[in-house]
């Protein structure tokens, strides 16, 4: 059943594609009659077929993407990994979530949730968090009205949990990045500002007690693994964070899948049939992502090559230049734009601000550590909260928007820093 505020981001998506190819109509329009220009249709009209081409080009790589990730994640849950972390989770969730009750089906699924989410397979996350999301709402004592735990679920999956973005990994060596992972530790840091924000702002909301020494016990190790190395990465150059970005992106990568595989022999977990049956999943997941795919690339194409993109960013690029500021992240908003409303739309966007500026140019490298450190904020809140028929959703918009808020702008931070 779909609820009123599923069919609203329904709408909001519509609207958004349509109005895509409306302002990419009116610009062509006038830039034949008033520009002069009678080859801009002809632009527009590669663009959507070059866009459609790439759209399966990169259509190709993640089949392969998400069928590997959803095949290891399906090892570490048969082999108890998720459960463990659970467990290990539990104390946490019983005081930032005091109404679900401990061993409550929900906590495993929000694990699993956040375990896809740090992947950066958001598209396995989204159904593993609507399930977590029907058992929570089971818990809910008003069905039309979100509850605490609800709403501090759906503020930390909108702040986007990604350590390990493998699909922003999988764009960038499929447009021939030299190295794919440079963006690892970009992304870790803006995503942890973001994520620290989200949790702030709910804990607020909900008179969380935050200085609760268990609570403490968790979080103050973290803040202060993460300060510490950030001071560090302050003493590198640009050359070594690099550097370092790479090694531990790669070395976190296939140590991840050495762990799942060995936890998994070592509880006699049949991981080769485990593995098969988990991608089958993921390859399920994939293929039905082609269609907003290609929609989407073709949109921002004709958008690109109709000029109304540019004309757009010359103008904010003109309001920043008017303040003095560096103008070099504006060739990066398009994807943080669209990203409260769609993730397909902002996968389009830092798509072809790799294909327009260079795969490794610095707003391509800006755009992906944005992609990486936000989420599709208003669509997450019209399927989460729609799919169990939540119509008042109090201060989760809000506490949402402002994580959103302080990821883009930390993505930029950040990339001034290592790429500046």
């Amino acid at each position: 059943m779909i609820g009123a505020h599923s069919q609203q981001g329904i709408r909001v998506l519509n609207g958004l594609w349509l109005g895509f190819f409306l302002t990419a109509a009116v610009a062509a329009l006038a830039r034949w009659l008033i520009g002069g220009d009678a080859t801009v249709f002809a632009a527009v009209v590669e663009s959507l077929f070059a866009m459609a081409k790439l759209s399966v080009e990169v259509m190709v790589l993640l089949f392969g993407t998400l069928t590997l990730w959803l095949g290891f994640l399906r090892i570490a849950e048969a082999a108890g990994i998720v459960d463990r972390f659970a467990r290990l989770l539990g104390p946490l969730f019983r005081r930032l979530m005091p109404e679900v009750p401990p061993g409550h089906p929900a906590l495993g699924l929000i694990t699993l949730n956040f375990a896809a989410n740090a992947l950066g397979l958001d598209n396995a996350a989204t159904p593993i968090g609507l399930k977590a999301m029907r058992e929570l709402q089971t818990l809910n004592p008003n069905a039309t009205t979100a509850s605490n735990a609800q709403i501090l679920f759906l503020v930390l999956n909108a702040s986007s949990l990604t350590l390990l973005p493998v699909t922003i990994f999988m764009y960038r060596a499929q447009l021939g990045a030299a190295d794919p992972t440079m963006v690892f530790l970009p992304i870790l840091l803006a995503t942890s500002a973001s994520t620290l924000v989200g949790l702030l702002s709910v804990a607020v909301m909900q008179r969380l007690k935050l200085w609760d020494p268990v609570v403490l016990a968790y979080l103050l190790p973290g803040a202060l693994l993460l300060g510490g190395f950030m001071a560090l990465l302050a003493t590198l150059s640009a050359a070594a964070l690099a550097s370092l970005s790479s090694l531990l992106g790669n070395l976190t990568l296939f140590g991840l899948i050495v762990a799942f595989l060995l936890v998994g022999a070592i509880r006699r977990v049949k991981v080769y049939e485990c593995f098969v049956e988990g991608a089958k999943e993921g390859f399920d997941v994939a293929k039905n992502l082609l269609p907003y795919l290609v929609a989407m690339l073709c949109a921002v194409g004709v958008l690109r090559a109709s000029g109304a993109l540019d004309l757009a960013l010359e103008g904010i690029r003109w309001l920043v230049g008017w303040t003095g500021w560096d103008t070099r992240f504006v060739d990066a908003l398009p994807t943080a734009l669209v990203k409260p409303f769609s993730g397909s739309a902002a996968r389009a966007m830092l798509i072809e601000t790799m294909k327009t500026h260079g795969v490794d140019s610095f707003p391509a490298l800006v755009a992906a550590v944005i992609q990486g450190s936000t989420e599709t904020t208003f669509y997450v809140l019209a399927v989460y909260f729609g799919a169990v028929g939540i119509q008042r959703a109090r201060h989760a918009v809000g506490c949402a928007l402002l994580a959103e808020c302080a990821g883009v702008l930390a993505a930029i931070g950040v990339g001034y820093w290592f790429f500046g």
